[in-house]
């Protein structure tokens, strides 16, 4: 699985737990509803740090705490054939 795969199951869970829609997430973490429909869809596969961190503030976590993740935890980027810098 790769890391963009893996920030939609983190983003999917959360929202299933609290009962929010993409759309509820978008007003509530200040991220357009455009970015995170991007980000859900696979079509921005590298989202900048400030979005990850707004979405996780809109799930009232830290950013360390919405990486906490255990897909995350065991992911290796060397599993990855191109690696941005």
């Amino acid at each position: 699985m790769k890391y963009d795969e893996m920030l939609v199951h983190r983003i999917t869970d959360l929202c299933n737990e609290r009962n929010y829609s993409i759309n509820y997430l978008a007003t509530i973490s200040g991220v357009s509803h455009s970015t995170l429909d991007s980000i859900m869809h696979g079509s921005s596969q590298n989202p900048k740090l400030k979005t990850i961190h707004r979405i996780a503030l809109a799930f009232n976590m830290t950013l360390s705490e919405f990486l906490d993740y255990e897909e995350f935890n065991e992911y290796s980027f060397e599993d990855e054939e191109e690696i941005d810098s």
